[in-house]
């Protein structure tokens, strides 16, 4: 049985994780070849993919978003979540180690590409994985 600490934390999650991964999609699907932009700029991926990963990223996202926040599948959708929120770290962290100058392209396309602000793209992706983590591990004791 879980406290009401545990249940409020797990619905402020919930609520954080799906609205800020439903709204980091709307732009992306908007305009999904300026995303396309964004993910070539990582310079991480093979051309051929590049395409495809902004269009099915973006889908993703909102449907996983929503999926949480609506209470359809909690768990599947946190660990999808959780899923990108660790890709995002690594393709970040890998840039920024690497040198390379780059747009997150999280919640707008608009270029920025000041190391301080991926730095703390990189440590706000972090959080958002430890509270998907914690959600995850929270809600298997649900029931």
């Amino acid at each position: 049985m879980k406290n009401n600490f545990t249940v409020i934390l797990c619905f402020i999650i919930k609520l954080v994780l799906g609205i800020t991964f439903v709204y980091a999609s709307w732009h992306k699907i908007e305009d999904p070849a300026e995303f396309a932009k964004i993910l070539y700029g990582y310079a991480l991926f093979p051309g051929f993919v590049i395409n495809i990963l902004a269009i099915v990223i973006p889908f993703v996202e909102l449907v996983a978003g929503f999926s949480l926040m609506m209470g359809l599948f909690p768990r599947s959708a946190v660990l999808i979540l959780n899923g990108l929120l660790l890709g995002f770290i690594l393709v970040i962290g890998f840039n920024l180690l690497r040198g390379h100058q780059f747009d997150c392209g999280c919640f707008s396309l608009a270029s920025q590409t000041s190391t301080a602000s991926n730095i703390s793209y990189l440590i706000r992706d972090g959080l958002l994985l430890i509270a998907g983590i914690y959600f995850y591990k929270a809600s298997a004791t649900a029931s």
